[in-house]
């Protein structure tokens, strides 16, 4: 990933882990964000007791803008704030330099 870029880093707490619909609005968000204008990628993680992160990564700030007016989006985030987050924190921040290591071992 080249740098100079935004993270949009989203923590959250379930308030139900198995919420069969939260995990239907969340693969349809996946979906829907990969089509985005400026959306580079994401990674995401979830603990057993229900705390995740999901870092999406962006272009430009405008990107991220567009995206959380985006309507499917604003439907799941009042789903989030509604039913499915016990709490959660949403920060942007710009990249300056990013790193990568590998190590193939075969």
């Amino acid at each position: 990933m080249k740098s100079n870029y935004f993270a949009v880093i989203f923590s959250s707490t379930l308030a139900d882990l198995e919420n069969v619909k939260y995990h239907q609005f969340s693969k349809k968000m996946f979906e829907e964000v990969q089509h985005a204008s400026g959306f580079l990628g994401m990674e995401s993680y979830r603990e057993s007791n229900g705390k995740g992160v999901t870092i999406s990564y962006w272009e430009t700030e405008a990107d991220i803008e567009k995206w959380k007016i985006n309507t499917e989006h604003l439907l799941a985030k009042k789903y989030g704030k509604q039913i499915a987050y016990l709490d959660y924190q949403l920060r942007i921040c710009e990249v300056k330099r990013a790193y990568d290591f590998s190590q193939n071992i075969k």
